[in-house]
């Protein structure tokens, strides 16, 4: 599943085709994709004008100079393949099985397609349908994006925010980062990458953390924003067929220490132990078993 910089990457691929904009037509292949459609789906896009293309968590979210907000999540195969009027396509970030979804709006696989007042067609297709697709209406708190904590890259992600989410937890380190209601968007692979720059082992207990003199909360939010920065400017990690916008791979999997490198020497100088992969939560995680404590 797309983490935070692959959906970064995306949201950027697509910001230049659809900021400023107007849905002239809005195509539903099919009534749902994880859940149904709303029923005003249409009504509600069509003649707007996009002004403004975020990002929260997971989630890419368009809102419209009718007070709405699309809500888009890729799930495990999404993608977004843009149809220019030129001629020309582009794919703001793919992570997905590449023969089966054409991405040229006539596939069996192209659920959505966003027709432009410019020409453009942004054909939105997902296999597995395992993406959603929702609107939040003005002064509404959509229940997707009610109770996310703090944005990783943001400013209120800092030490004493840390210390005060794991007090008294004793739930594993790496459970309490991907706790979403903690920080937004923070996935799998991000935070096995950010325990072993941090030396910090993934099954100690979050509550080990909280005491207000200990300076290993601030280390370990300054691996996180590092390494989600270094993701991002790298178009994010390629795993499956995964595709930066302007059709390139995403590098930084070639950056990984610890993620699906089972078996293999650990990175650390004078270190010579090999990488471990345990299990938690039904999540691979992967760490050095003598680095991180």
């Amino acid at each position: 599943m797309p983490e935070l910089p692959e959906v970064e990457t995306v949201r950027r691929g697509l910001e230049p085709a659809l900021l400023g904009r107007v849905f002239a037509r809005v195509d539903l292949r099919r009534a749902d994709l994880r859940f149904p459609f709303p029923p005003d789906f249409r009504a509600r896009l069509e003649g707007a004008r996009v002004d403004r293309l975020e990002r929260r968590a997971k989630y890419i979210l368009a809102g419209t100079d009718r007070g709405d907000r699309l809500i888009l999540h890729l799930g495990m195969t999404g993608r977004f393949t843009i149809l220019r009027p030129d001629g020309r396509i582009a794919t703001p970030g793919e992570f997905y099985d590449e023969t089966a979804a054409a991405g040229t709006a006539d596939g069996p696989h192209d659920h959505v397609v966003f027709s432009l007042d410019d020409g453009t067609r942004i054909v939105y297709s997902d296999h597995r349908r395992f993406g959603m697709m929702d609107l939040e209406r003005p002064g509404e708190a959509h229940r997707l994006l009610a109770g996310i904590g703090v944005e990783p890259l943001g400013n209120e992600l800092n030490g004493d925010h840390l210390r005060a989410a794991f007090h008294g937890k004793t739930a594993p380190l790496k459970a309490a980062l991907l706790d979403q209601r903690i920080i937004a968007g923070l996935g799998n692979i991000y935070v096995c990458e950010a325990l072993f720059r941090s030396r910090l082992s993934p099954r100690r207990k979050a509550g080990t953390l909280s005491r207000s003199s200990d300076p290993r909360a601030d280390e370990l939010v300054r691996h996180i924003r590092d390494i989600l920065t270094e993701a991002i400017a790298a178009g994010g990690s390629t795993l499956q067929d995964y595709r930066a916008a302007d059709g390139s791979v995403g590098a930084f999997q070639q950056r990984f220490l610890v993620y699906d490198r089972e078996g293999e020497p650990c990175h650390t100088p004078g270190c010579t132990a090999t990488v471990k992969r345990i299990v938690q939560s039904g999540r691979s995680t992967f760490l050095c078993p003598h680095c991180q404590r």
